[in-house]
C-alpha cells in the first residue's frame, strides 16, 4: 500500500482536536477597515470553530495522517 498524500491546503486551514477538527472563522484577514464592527466581533472565534460533524470525513481523507 503507498504512502497517502497530506492535502496542503487543508493542512495550513485546519487543526486537528481532541473534539474534532479546529477551523478559523472567515472575513478576518484583510480589508478590515471598511467591515462592521459586528461582522468583526461575531467572526472574531479565536480559532476556536469546530467544523461540522458532516464534513469531518472529507477532512479525514484530506488529512490521513493527523491523528
Amino acid at each position: 500500500m503507498p504512502k497517502l498524500k497530506t492535502n496542503r491546503a487543508a493542512a495550513k486551514r485546519f487543526r486537528k482536536t481532541a473534539k474534532g477538527f479546529k477551523r478559523y472563522s472567515a472575513n478576518r484577514r484583510h480589508n478590515l477597515g471598511h467591515k462592521d464592527r459586528k461582522v468583526k466581533r461575531h467572526a472574531r472565534s479565536g480559532g476556536t470553530s469546530l467544523v461540522d460533524k458532516t464534513d469531518t470525513g472529507r477532512l479525514e481523507q484530506l488529512l490521513p495522517y493527523h491523528k
